[in-house]
């Protein structure tokens, strides 16, 4: 799925989101608001790793997801 429809689908993505990296908090997920330079700075924060790792693993849940995420 490419960022624009993420960004544009976020409300029903968070789910998708919180269950990838679950120690993001309700409060960042609404911050980020689909936003990918957010959430690569918000993981890179509560997991402690570099941001091409943050980028990495952004990377990798951006291809697995799919329409059946929206809904």
């Amino acid at each position: 799925m490419n960022w624009d429809t993420i960004e544009g689908n976020w409300k029903q993505l968070a789910g998708q989101t919180k269950a990838q990296w679950g120690k993001l908090t309700g409060d960042d997920l609404r911050e980020i608001a689909g936003r990918r330079d957010q959430l690569a700075g918000k993981i890179q924060e509560r997991y402690g790793i570099a941001k091409d790792e943050a980028e990495r693993q952004l990377e990798e849940w951006a291809a697995k997801a799919d329409d059946s995420w929206l809904g």
